[in-house]
This record gives structure tokens, C-alpha cells and sequence, in this order.
């Protein structure tokens, strides 16, 4: 038991750090490898690797993902802001790096071989970019004279003109609602955000009518008869066949046909093999971590903490949200993965990145009351001055 009278950078940590959330992240991250033990089998013996690749794999990334997320838990405001920027400028280069030399998987170029590694730097880009753009919204209300607003629509169209080079398209609407989220946080005037909605909704426009695969998926949804809608179809069809209690641990078909089963689609073999109930304990965790995380981020009165923090559990929200929607056919299919639950190294290490980055940010600190200047005296008052 840590005593509130140690002073150790441990003991601060335990005390300011919020435990709830904490539990509730590190429940998702067990829950992803209980549900890589049953999706993922399947799938390596059908690629021709042994049964537990996957498994080993996901279990390889779990403790540096552990240990990511609490590392970063430490850091105080100012070096979280800090380790993002670096890790921006370093996913940025090599995103562009990746439109050159990355591995080409399905026609999309988003990986790249580090050490023998497969690594997205977009996975890694996410979180950072939003941590960024938060203070430069907190810095363009706290000094006018830095035009932080600008900056921060500049990095959004620079990350999204990469974003849909790889092409990621998914990814490019994940971090545009995350963006606006922040901008809208910021209290903007209303002017800028009907604006920039319109614009949201030209790009959309724009991509459905000159990126065919776009196109496709957005056809392919709103009207299935037009194309392949194998994938989503057999998820639902699982999802249904596993009715309230499953159909056992390792019952189920569609991990058996489905290629993405261990990745996009986890949640429809969770359906499959232990049931709805399951699913509604999944939902419940993600809508844990997201209430917590924004009731958290909202007790803070620095606008840059509050921001980053508030955009950070939208960011893991909404792809949350995005990836189920997916799975019960009422989004068009993204390619996202399920956060810690979906099997991905790049994925798992970067969402613990950013969820630490929200424990730091969230952890309870003395607030600095701030004194108006006429208050502030060099030296004692003068006698007789009132």
C-alpha cells in the first residue's frame, strides 16, 4: 500500500492518477487478448502460420503497450505536449516516407518495415495531432498575436492531403471529426464552424466523386445489391447467429471466412462465440473510459489540458464507434480496428499512447490561481495607501 506521506515520483502518480479510468483501459486491453485467443486461430492457420501467430504477436505488444501507457501516464502537462510533438514530426516523415517505399497491401500504401517491423505511422500520427492542435487552439484564445487557428487548419490539411495519398479515407474522416470536435470545444464563432462544415461536406463530395473506392463503399452500403458486401454481410449474419449467450469459445464460423476477422471484424466473432451480452460488455467499457475520460478532462481550468485530453477520448470514441458501426452494417466498411480489442501492434502501442497521454493530462494538480498584475506589489504597501 503506497502512504500518503511518500513523496517518491510513484506515490504522487498513485495518488493524482485516475484509478477508475485506468481500470477500465486495462480491462479493454485483457479483453483484446481473450478475444485474440478466439478469433485469431483461424486465420493464422488459413495465411499458413501456426495456430497461435497472432496470439504471440498480440501478446508481444501487450506489455510495451502497458508499459507505453503508463510511462506516458507520468509526464506532466508540458512534457506531454512535448512527446507529442515529437512523435508528430516523426510520424509525419514517415507517412511521407511511406507513400515511397511502404508496403502496399489491398492497393493502399500505409505500412512501413522498420527492423524487421510493420509499422502505420498513422496509427502513431492520431494521437499526437490532436494533443498539437489543442494547444494551438489554447494559444490562439490565451494571445492573439498567434494565429493558432490557422496553424492548426494548415496541419489538418497537411495530414489529411497524406492521409488520402496512402489512400486512407477512414482515417482521414477519424482525425477531420476529432479536428472539429476540438475546434468546436474551443468556442470558435459560429461563423467558422458552419464555414468548415460546408467544406467537410465538399470533401466528402469531392472524394466520393474522384476516389472510386470511395465511391464504392459508399454505393456498396447504401445500396448492397450494387457490389461485394460479403465481409459485412457474413459480420451481421454472425452477429445474429450468436443470439444473447453465443454459441461457445471456439464455435464460430465466420472467423473461418472472413479475413479480417482478427482485426476490423473481432466484434462480430465476440458476438458470434460468447453472445450479445458480451458485446453490451464491450460497449459499456469503451462508454466507461469515454464518460470518465471527458468528465475528467472537463474539471480542468487550463484550456490546453482540458482540450487535449476532451479530443483524445473523442478521437478513441469515435473510432470506437466507427469499427462496431461497421460490424452491424449501419456505417459504410472503414478498415478501422476496434481500440485494444482488434489484433494490430501499431494500432495497440499508439491508442496506449494516446490513452496515457490522457491519464497525464487528467491526473488531479494544484491549480495555479493567477493574480490580476495590479495586484502584484514588489515590496509592502506603502503606509496610508488604501
Amino acid at each position: 500500500m503506497v502512504s500518503r506521506a511518500d513523496r517518491s515520483e510513484f506515490a504522487e502518480w498513485w495518488w493524482t492518477v485516475d484509478k477508475p479510468l485506468l481500470v477500465g483501459v486495462v480491462a479493454l486491453m485483457i479483453g483484446g487478448l481473450v478475444l485474440s485467443l478466439a478469433g485469431s486461430p483461424a486465420v493464422a492457420e488459413r495465411l499458413g502460420y501456426d495456430s497461435y501467430h497472432f496470439i504471440n504477436r498480440h501478446l508481444f505488444f501487450f506489455l510495451p503497450a502497458l508499459g507505453v501507457m503508463i510511462g506516458t501516464s507520468f509526464l506532466s502537462p508540458r512534457q506531454a505536449r512535448r512527446a507529442a510533438l515529437v512523435v508528430l514530426a516523426v510520424a509525419l516523415v514517415l507517412m511521407f516516407a511511406v507513400l515511397f517505399v511502404g508496403v502496399e497491401n489491398n492497393g493502399s500504401r500505409r505500412w512501413i518495415n522498420i527492423a524487421g517491423l510493420s509499422l502505420q505511422p498513422s496509427e502513431f500520427m492520431k494521437p499526437a495531432f490532436v494533443v498539437i492542435c489543442a494547444w494551438l487552439f489554447a494559444e490562439n484564445s490565451r494571445r492573439t498575436d498567434i494565429p493558432g487557428n490557422v496553424f492548426a487548419l494548415i496541419l489538418l490539411a497537411v495530414v489529411a492531403a497524406l492521409l488520402v495519398a496512402e489512400p486512407d479515407f477512414g482515417q482521414t474522416m477519424l482525425i477531420s471529426v476529432a479536428w472539429g470536435a476540438l475546434f468546436f470545444m474551443a468556442g470558435v464563432p459560429w461563423i467558422w464552424i458552419v464555414a468548415l462544415g460546408m467544406a467537410g461536406i465538399g470533401g466528402i463530395f469531392a472524394a466520393y466523386t474522384f476516389l472510386p473506392h470511395v465511391a464504392g463503399r459508399i454505393d456498396r452500403f447504401l445500396a448492397p445489391h450494387t457490389g461485394d458486401t460479403f465481409q459485412v454481410d457474413t459480420a451481421m449474419d454472425a452477429i445474429m447467429n450468436g443470439g444473447w449467450l453465443g454459441r461457445g469459445p471456439g464455435e464460430g464460423t465466420v472467423k473461418r471466412i472472413l479475413p479480417d476477422a482478427h482485426t476490423d471484424f473481432i466484434f462480430a466473432v465476440a458476438a458470434e462465440e460468447f453472445g450479445i451480452i458480451i458485446c453490451i460488455v464491450l460497449v459499456l467499457l469503451f462508454a466507461f473510459v469515454v464518460v470518465r475520460g471527458l468528465g475528467s478532462s472537463l474539471r480542468s481550468e487550463e484550456p490546453f489540458t482540458r482540450l487535449a485530453a476532451s479530443g483524445l477520448v473523442v478521437l478513441f470514441g469515435v473510432q470506437a464507434v466507427i469499427n462496431m458501426g461497421v460490424n452491424l452494417r449501419v456505417l459504410p466498411a472503414k478498415g478501422m480496428t476496434l481500440p485494444f480489442i482488434s489484433y494490430g501492434g501499431s494500432s495497440m502501442i499508439a491508442v496506449a499512447f494516446g490513452m496515457g497521454l490522457i491519464l497525464a493530462l487528467t491526473r488531479r494538480r494544484p491549480e495555479t490561481q493567477r493574480m490580476p498584475r495590479t495586484m502584484i506589489r514588489s515590496g509592502p504597501m506603502p503606509a496610508g495607501a488604501g
